[in-house]
């Protein structure tokens, strides 16, 4: 959920907690890792293919 959706404003908080935690996570595994993460669809395949091996498409076949 985008943060200006949110209809409180602590829901609002926590949506931008959540934002921040989820960067941070994704600097240090990137860091880890050598190299920058998958964004986007690119993300999804990526995740996708690497729980079986399958892409998205193959799945639904």
């Amino acid at each position: 959920m985008a943060i200006e959706n949110a209809p409180t404003e602590k829901g609002k908080d926590g949506a931008r907690s959540l934002h921040k935690a989820t960067r941070a996570e994704e600097r240090k595994v990137e860091a880890e890792k050598g190299s920058d993460l998958a964004k986007g669809a690119d993300r999804f395949e990526e995740r996708s293919r690497s729980s079986d091996g399958k892409s998205a498409g193959e799945k639904q076949r």
